[in-house]
């Protein structure tokens, strides 16, 4: 058995492009999803599958992600006089969730460039990765049969999931075998944003990772690929070739996940996670139909 990962990264220093002009002056990470920002939902995440120790690495104008995580004393003593109990409860778990840290990029360098800089405080141990443009609301479990994977094998390990293969060049596509159990992949290769004629096959990375640390040695010698930026997914083909480094491997997701990076996976994310919220799904449900039959009907 090998070491179970205690540290989570999360990498948050994009600048959201897709999502202007919502995002000149916001994060895209803040964009809220029904009742909380996209990022909390990721923190939470980390902290259901027992990661407590989260490095967010940010950039220019994302102080408000550190804000959003710290506390208000005004704001929680102003619900406690008023004995707003539930919103002082809500208020205070995001500070609560896990122990955050922050750390600016320096330049926008990509990825693979964005995990090097974790390096200092991951240390010498295998750490996770989770991107905040994959929703994956699933009370950490993906996340937790990771880490499992990487306890029982040694292996680095990555998220994956089918997309159809027109849509293959929004991601990192990944060559496989097959593994030793149902959900499982021995990745051989992986190709960032290929051409879908050009593309190994149609399971693509969800942008949740369990690294060892050797990936911090092989980012440091691994120069610009596309688009001018370090790509995380060349740094794990090497690491797949690699015996010595433990392999690839690769647990395909089948359940929901939210794209969130793309404006109509966003919408999609907004509604799905309404319909599901406990105050405003039962209203939610009831209005939906109508409003889609008035649509069907023309009106």
């Amino acid at each position: 058995m090998h070491a179970r990962p205690r540290k989570a990264v999360i990498p948050a220093a994009g600048l959201g492009t897709r999502f202007l002009p919502a995002t000149k002056a916001m994060p895209k990470e803040m964009l809220p999803v029904v009742d909380r920002p996209a990022i909390q939902y990721v923190v939470e995440e980390a902290a259901a599958a027992g990661l407590r120790d989260v490095l967010m690495i940010t950039g220019r104008n994302k102080t408000t992600l550190e804000n959003h995580f710290d506390r208000v004393a005004e704001l929680e003593t102003m619900l406690e006089d008023r004995e707003q109990h539930e919103k002082l409860a809500l208020v205070r778990e995001a500070t609560e969730l896990a122990d955050l840290h922050y750390l600016r990029q320096g330049a926008p360098l990509g990825l693979g460039h964005a995990v090097l800089r974790a390096k200092k405080h991951v240390g010498a141990e295998a750490f996770a990765v989770l991107l905040g443009d994959d929703l994956i609301v699933d009370d950490g479990v993906l996340l937790r049969r990771m880490l499992d994977v990487h306890e029982r094998t040694g292996s680095s390990v990555v998220a994956l999931g089918e997309v159809p293969r027109e849509r293959v060049n929004s991601y990192g596509v990944v060559a496989y075998e097959p593994g030793d159990e149902p959900d499982l992949v021995r990745v051989t290769r992986l190709v960032e944003k290929p051409d879908p004629a050009d593309a190994p096959s149609n399971l693509v990375i969800l942008g949740r990772y369990v690294l060892r640390p050797e990936v911090f040695d092989v980012l440091e010698r691994t120069g610009p690929g596309r688009g001018g930026e370090i790509q995380l997914t060349d740094a794990l083909s090497e690491l797949a070739a690699s015996s010595d480094a433990g392999g690839v491997i690769g647990v395909v997701h089948s359940g929901r996940r939210f794209d969130t990076g793309n404006r109509l996976d966003y919408a999609k994310a907004v509604i799905e996670l309404a319909l599901a919220n406990e105050e405003l799904g039962p209203a939610l449900r009831a209005w939906l139909p109508g409003f889609v039959a008035g649509l069907e009907a023309g009106d």
